[in-house]
């Protein structure tokens, strides 16, 4: 079979995975064996930043290549997806790629509906979102699993809970083998595989929840002025309320968390068989990530909100194919998964659109470019504007602006904010706000998060045909 000029590209995205869950990047709570392979064998970016700690923002922004503010899609639960721009699976589509979706993709509201397609590029589509069965007709999974004899809704609440053969990451599987076989080598694919763990509920079937321990868990990054620190940012939109870890459960809910992993790293390595089975293997760039991490417990939080901690900011990212990159090479660079996008596009031939805000990272993949710096500073931002149709939430609109020593965090409607030195302080325990000696530091990064602001955010209308 001759060999396509341009690579597959097997896409994986779990849901709210934080960075440090992999065993080959320092986690020695945590089975990954198949996603340590990947990381020995390919180029991992230890310091990768999502554009938003909450779903929909942030799938928004890797999937048009831009800030969620510059798309106007902010929030969860949205109507709609705007007209503009197009989805980077639409231009990759275009462009002779045969392109495939498996699982949740959350440009939109799935409550009370199944998500409304757009014009996205996938001419193969299995949908799913959360392991319930609240949707009467467009859902694959929960279809799947009725076709199976399961019921999605006992078999959660249930003390096995759902089972390994019927679980969306199982199903997940099936469909992208199902995708591959249909692949017949004339033209390249893309394959976007959406699993939903590590995301909450944490219910791992029973069979995995039982190796993890949580006696045996480290915990979270927790320290009791956490608890004061946190009532000074009580205004802001937060899932849980803030407790310390044997309140929250933590550890059960880290063994949890780490068992849903663990039965990932298991279906992934089923998929990649057939990926190697299949003879496609060698062509085929795996690019492994999540839309954003969890706090699961850090600081007294549990989930996800308006927040930029290191554990719900920070995910995985790790790129594989020993034929065209790297081996065994982890960077430290400030990375935005913005920077994914804009690789993906490159890894297809496809001219960067004038709009794309991402830099590629295939020339630090190839070697032509260092792996120890690729931007000064990454940005988070979370804009969730109240409706009146919904109760609950306060309206917060939070930026992150991080640089390699520095996080600023502004809460811009609340007069709050917060300042790291992540180099003396990596896990945050020391908000260096309101210290003297930093007053010049912050008034700095400030001003440099309200320029970045103006200048990355800003839309500025319609194409210039004129100079006036």
């Amino acid at each position: 079979m001759p060999k396509p000029s341009r690579p597959n590209i097997l896409w994986y995205c779990t849901d709210q995975q934080r960075f440090d869950t992999i065993g080959a990047l320092g986690n020695s709570f945590v089975r990954t064996p198949t996603i340590d392979q990947l990381v020995e064998e390919g180029v991992a970016f230890t310091h990768a930043y999502c554009q938003s700690p909450i779903c929909t923002p942030s799938r928004s922004s890797f999937m048009t290549g831009m800030y969620s503010t510059r798309v106007h899609n902010t929030r969860n639960g949205n109507e709609s997806f705007p007209d503009h721009p197009p989805l980077i699976t639409k231009l990759i589509a275009d462009s002779g790629y045969t392109c495939g979706m498996i699982g949740k993709f959350h440009l939109q509201s799935s409550g009370y509906r199944t998500e409304t397609r757009l014009d996205d590029g996938f001419s193969y589509w299995r949908f799913s979102h959360a392991p319930r069965d609240d949707w009467k007709e467009g859902h694959h999974y929960a279809e799947w699993v009725r076709e199976q004899g399961g019921d999605l809704d006992s078999l959660r609440n249930s003390p096995e809970r759902v089972p390994t053969e019927l679980h969306q990451t199982t199903w997940a599987s099936e469909c992208a083998i199902e995708f591959i076989s249909q692949q017949s080598g004339d033209q390249p694919w893309l394959l976007n595989v959406n699993i939903y763990d590590p995301h909450p509920p944490f219910i791992p079937p029973k069979a995995y929840a039982d190796q993890y321990d949580p006696d045996e868990m480290p915990g979270p990054y927790f320290k009791e002025s956490d608890l004061a620190h946190q009532a000074k940012l009580v205004a802001l939109d937060f899932q849980d309320d803030v407790k310390p870890p044997d309140k929250h459960d933590a550890k059960r809910k880290q063994a949890d968390y780490y068992a849903m992993i663990a039965q990932i790293d298991d279906q992934f390595a089923r998929l990649l068989e057939y990926l190697d089975e299949s003879g496609q293997r060698e062509n085929t760039v795996i690019i492994f990530t999540s839309d954003h991490g969890e706090t699961l417990g850090d600081h007294g939080l549990m989930y996800k909100g308006c927040r930029f901690y290191e554990g719900l900011v920070r995910v995985p990212l790790i790129f594989h194919c020993p034929s065209r990159f790297q081996v065994n090479r982890q960077s430290p660079a400030l990375v935005e998964l913005l920077d994914m996008t804009a690789t993906i596009l490159d890894l297809a031939g496809i001219e960067p659109p004038e709009y794309l805000q991402g830099n590629s990272l295939l020339p630090m993949l190839q070697g032509s470019e260092t792996l120890e710096h690729h931007r000064d500073f990454v940005r988070c931002e979370y804009f969730n504007a109240l409706d009146p149709h919904f109760t609950g939430g306060t309206g917060t609109y939070g930026t992150m602006h991080r640089t390699d020593r520095y996080k600023l965090c502004l809460y811009h409607d609340k007069n709050l904010g917060e300042l790291y030195d992540l180099q003396a302080d990596p896990w945050e325990f020391n908000d260096l706000w309101d210290s003297p000696d930093h007053q010049a530091i912050k008034h700095q990064l400030i001003y440099e998060s309200f320029n970045a602001h103006v200048c990355l955010t800003t839309d500025v209308g319609s194409k210039r045909i004129a100079p006036m």
